[in-house]
């Protein structure tokens, strides 16, 4: 058995396709009516599905879990992240780890948790 994908939960499937494009360069498998799947594994779900499937309400910024990638060049990352969204809400913007590893994390527009680290 092995883990095939990652789903979470959005509002606007378009918008969210595009913001994980220009941030992460993840391009569209498959686009299947409310159920998009993205390279690297990712599933964009359209919250009225997820919430008619579950039968509850979905719960942004539950902190529960967070999507992790891994950046070489993170200062230049943390800069194209705040020109092209520059209304993003920062978890923590860039930092440096005691360990030596530089990170930053922040929400999309769902309020998935998103962080960027530096390869460890």
């Amino acid at each position: 058995m092995k883990l095939k994908n990652v789903l979470i939960v959005v509002k606007d499937i378009e918008k969210s396709k595009q913001f994980y494009h220009d941030l992460f360069g993840l391009e569209l498998i498959l686009d299947n009516e409310g159920n998009m799947i993205l390279t690297e594994g990712l599933v964009l779900q359209d919250e009225k599905i997820w919430k008619k499937f579950l039968g509850q309400s979905v719960i942004p910024k539950n902190n529960s879990c967070e999507l992790y990638f891994e950046e070489n060049d993170i200062e230049a990352f943390a800069r194209k992240l705040e020109k092209l969204y520059p209304s993003v809400q920062y978890v923590n913007r860039l930092m440096t780890h005691s360990w030596g590893q530089k990170v930053l994390r922040f929400y999309d527009f769902d309020g998935n948790l998103i962080e960027v680290g530096t390869p460890t």
